[in-house]
């Protein structure tokens, strides 16, 4: 069972944008992907709203999400997020360990 979060991040001028850049550049993005049990952990700009970053963050189970809670990073990703005066809206998702149903998966092109 893996768990998924997406993350809006939304600010004014291209904060949010910048905020991703900066978490990437510095490494930061790189070692929350070296946690154990980081399945996922890639930002997206939605077509239609340029003030807002999607971070998909997804953890192999609750434990592994606990533990990046409590981690070093957590704190560099709220000074970030104070730096670029952010502000968040947040999904939670737990993955169906029976997979995609077949007639779910007919529409899908490989």
């Amino acid at each position: 069972m893996a768990i998924t979060v997406n993350l809006y991040y939304t600010g004014e001028n291209g904060a949010a944008r910048a905020f991703a850049e900066e978490m990437e550049a510095s490494g930061t993005a790189d070692a929350i992907r070296a946690e154990e049990g980081n399945v996922r952990y890639r930002y997206f700009q939605p077509l239609d709203d340029p003030e807002t970053v999607l971070l998909v963050d997804a953890w192999s189970d609750q434990a592994a999400l606990d533990a990046h809670h409590t981690s070093p990073m957590m704190g560099k990703i709220a000074e970030l997020r104070d730096k670029y005066d952010l502000h968040m809206t947040a999904e939670r998702y737990v993955t169906d360990d029976a997979g995609m149903p077949a007639r779910d998966q007919a529409f899908i092109r490989e």
